[in-house]
């Protein structure tokens, strides 16, 4: 497992307690992961420490556009139809 380190000041300059903290950056650094593409849906998730719908709420909230292409759709549909 890889880890980032942080600066101790900008932990704490983070208005949210301590022990929340660390997840708030997780998911913040999860969110924009995804949204910028260099994760998938899955680890963007994984790293969030979120189930599927808890993620799918939060990008949401945020107003992320899902990266769901057509070629995603017709792959769903034929697996439906099998």
């Amino acid at each position: 497992m890889c880890s980032i380190d942080l600066p101790s000041d900008v932990l704490d300059a983070i208005a949210a307690p301590p022990e929340d903290r660390e997840l708030i950056v997780r998911q913040e650094l999860a969110v924009s992961l995804y949204r910028e593409g260099y994760l998938s849906f899955g680890k963007a998730r994984e790293l969030a420490g979120l189930s599927k719908a808890a993620f799918h709420r939060l990008l949401g909230d945020r107003t992320i556009q899902r990266h769901y292409t057509e070629t995603d759709l017709a792959l769903d549909v034929a697996y439906a139809q099998d």
